[in-house]
């Protein structure tokens, strides 16, 4: 009887010392129970995801089809291609982000020049936007194998659309962009037109991927109006200079070549985007009548070559032809200067 009075204490007084041990300590520990817990299941997290994106690597399904539809019309529209999955895209657009910076810092020599950026979302998201630019350019200037470029170029290309979007959505002007983002069409265009020295990115004609770039790119109407008046404007300056080339220069079936690759892109990005372009907040309607000018301008320089190669002037035909079939549902729904729409009908009769 005395023993089990002594153990009926001795777990009443137990009970009390546990309560009063939980009262005066349970906050640190239930702090460090709970930063323990969250360690561990971030833990769990990042082995995941990598183990995902192991998978993601050797799996054959999971293969980059950026380059898919090279110089072809696709069945469907470019911005509508399955994307990957969200949790993959934060790692991938963190992954580029800090080797863009990275390449940047290398190339920077003053403190001034280096790339870390302190300041308003705007300013950070515009320096963003600057670096994949100039890391998209450095790619297509350089030696790289076929997976790599391949791979970069279109993280490159997503992580600028995804940039210029949030720009855009800010509503401030885009001023500060401008010029990196006009460079950057100008030096892919160029790229188009020379011929690549060295070892190949790939075992094509690097035009084609230059042309693919600026493609991809164009689905934003902030671009893709700006490149189509960029390379309107080329195939006017090559109509006029290989009317007075000879034939037999060595550079003739370049250029020939040249002019081909960019009336095919105007075509790509008016059958492709116009509509959207016009349906987007962003769309400029000074910039659109100015590029259908340039459009109607080229059509008449690449008229003056009609003997000598009325491929020419057969494929511009059906350029207009198609920008005049878009125009007509365009204007449903956007004015459109009476003077610039008569010249597009008239060329394309």
């Amino acid at each position: 009887m005395e023993k089990e009075e002594s153990l009926k204490l001795a777990i009443a007084v137990s009970l009390i010392q546990s309560k009063i041990h939980n009262r005066t300590s349970s906050p640190h520990e239930t702090d460090a129970l709970r930063w323990r817990h969250k360690a561990k299941e971030r833990k769990r997290e990042i082995i995941r995801l990598q183990e995902d994106l192991k998978d993601a690597e050797t799996n054959a399904s999971c293969k980059c089809y950026f380059f898919d539809n090279l110089g072809e019309f696709s069945g469907r529209r470019f911005g509508e291609e399955a994307s990957e999955p969200n949790r993959f895209n934060h790692v991938l657009r963190r992954r580029f982000l800090r080797l863009a910076r990275t390449r940047g810092r290398r190339k920077s020599t003053l403190p001034s020049q280096r790339l870390g950026v302190s300041g308003t979302g705007y300013e950070e998201e515009a320096e963003n936007l600057k670096i994949s630019i100039d890391f998209l350019m450095e790619l297509a200037e350089t030696d790289s194998n076929a997976s790599s470029f391949s791979n970069w170029s279109h993280q490159a290309v997503d992580f600028m659309l995804a940039s210029l979007k949030k720009l855009i959505s800010m509503g401030r002007s885009l001023e500060a962009v401008e010029e990196s983002i006009s460079c950057m069409i100008t030096q892919l265009t160029n790229r188009m037109c020379t011929p690549f020295k060295g070892n190949e990115v790939k075992q094509l004609d690097v035009g084609f991927y230059a042309q693919h770039l600026i493609r991809k790119l164009g689905c934003d109407s902030y671009i893709g109006q700006r490149a189509t008046f960029a390379v309107s404007q080329r195939i006017s300056i090559l109509a006029e200079n290989l009317l007075v080339m000879d034939p037999f220069d060595e550079s003739f079936p370049e250029i020939d070549e040249c002019m081909f690759i960019l009336m095919q892109l105007i075509e790509f990005l008016i059958c492709d985007y116009l509509l959207p372009w016009a349906e987007s907040e962003s769309f400029e309607t000074v910039l659109f009548e100015e590029w259908i000018a340039s459009v109607v301008h080229a059509r008449k320089a690449v008229a003056a070559l009609e003997e000598r190669n009325g491929l020419y002037l057969l494929y511009m035909d059906r350029v207009t032809g198609e920008l005049a079939k878009r125009v007509g549902q365009l204007t449903s729904f956007r004015e459109v200067e009476p003077a610039i729409l008569y010249k597009i009908l008239a060329y394309s009769e």
